[in-house]
């Protein structure tokens, strides 16, 4: 045991984290079984020991920006659950259709009254765009705004928003464009938080899978669906939106990005916060896209994820007396781990925020990209 101590001690230490020591970011160590459960289940051990109070941090952001940025997690990649997991990938398809209803039940069904405290007031569950904002509200209205400015919408226009959530993107673009929105999830509280939020604009919000969606649309947008996509189905998918599209309409993807290919997720984050889940990388998507788009633009704003995430945060925690009745301690652990650690990893620069721009033929003369407009 000793000798694991050291070389944990050792391996922080190079991150400019100490154990007990005296910083906001320094590990405070509550049970020694922590040492041996890192060693033996590496990040997925980290999690599920900070969830039971083994450990603890002032702040998790920062502890987990040091740790990212040091590389540590590539101490752990080797670990059981990671190679059952890519085994997993290997020779099934985690996200068919099958399954693809899973991650519903799993996260965005596990209560409304966490997401209404947590989010702003149009229940955005997306990265802000912070350029000229100060406050979470003002950022995921930029982001609204800027998404209709990038497809060029116009009044009457038929979207399809692809993993609409609570209905945010489609009652913007309804109210302040006057377009006609299509949205769907594979959420039952989605679908009816979002049906009621919509009531009497032309919005309608559907429990369905992409791959069943088989009519035209003036133009399709996805704001942070296609991490629940997998490797093997990101063709079905742009194939889907292409069919889909007109010819002549604008396709807007927004979605978290990893630097490197991978088929797999962290396994804390696969078992308790997003089963099924994976980040794609620009070679994944430019070549699920490949003969069917041009690609347009791509805006990298992951920095502007970090500012989100640590609102969400600060919103959670912030209402955690209005939830402590219906959700246990470990499930405010849970969130908070969750939460900070993804902070995190966007500081660290380990993932990014993506908002890509395809058009089927090309846009006659080029695409001017807004990367911020007021409205009026």
């Amino acid at each position: 045991m000793n000798r694991i101590i050291k070389k944990i001690k050792a391996e922080l230490e190079s991150a400019g984290i100490q154990i007990n020591g005296t910083r906001p970011w320094d590990v405070q160590v509550k049970d020694d079984r922590l040492f041996e459960q890192v060693v033996r289940k590496g990040s997925l051990g980290l999690g599920e020991a900070y969830m039971d109070g083994w450990w603890e941090a002032e702040a998790l952001d920062k502890f987990f920006t040091r740790v990212l940025e040091a590389k540590l997690e590539e101490q752990f990649t080797l670990k059981p659950a990671y190679i059952f997991e890519y085994i997993k990938s290997v020779i099934t398809n985690p996200q068919n259709r099958e399954k693809a209803f899973e991650i519903g039940d799993r996260h965005y069904d596990i209560g409304n009254d966490l997401y209404k405290i947590m989010l702003d007031k149009r229940m955005v569950y997306t990265c802000g765009y912070w350029q000229k904002a100060e406050m979470l509200d003002e950022a995921q209205q930029a982001k609204l705004e800027l998404v209709c400015r990038k497809i060029g919408l116009q009044s009457g226009q038929r979207v399809l928003d692809i993993g609409c959530g609570w209905g945010s993107f489609a009652q913007y673009a309804a109210e302040e464009y006057g377009a006609e929105v299509v949205g769907i999830t594979v959420s039952k509280e989605q679908v009816e938080l979002g049906r009621e939020r919509c009531k009497g604009l032309p919005v309608e919000i559907r429990l369905q899978d992409y791959r069943e969606v088989n009519e035209p649309f003036d133009h399709i947008v996805s704001l942070g669906m296609i991490e629940h996509v997998g490797t093997k189905n990101y063709r079905t998918y742009m194939e889907t939106v292409h069919r889909c599209l007109d010819d002549e309409g604008v396709f807007l993807l927004h979605t978290i990005g990893s630097n490197q290919s991978v088929r797999t997720t962290d396994p804390w984050i696969e078992k308790y916060i997003f089963p099924n889940s994976q980040l794609p990388s620009i070679r994944q998507l430019s070549r699920a896209a490949e003969g069917l788009f041009v690609m347009e633009d791509w805006q990298n704003f992951g920095v502007h994820y970090d500012k989100t995430l640590m609102a969400w945060y600060q919103n959670f925690d912030a209402g955690w007396d209005e939830l402590k009745s219906t959700y246990s301690e470990r499930f405010y652990r849970m969130w908070k781990y969750y939460l900070l650690s993804s902070a995190g990893s966007f500081r660290a620069r380990k993932n990014q925020l993506w908002q890509i721009v395809f058009s089927k033929q090309g846009i006659p003369g080029g695409f001017v990209p807004p990367r911020y407009q007021s409205k009026g």
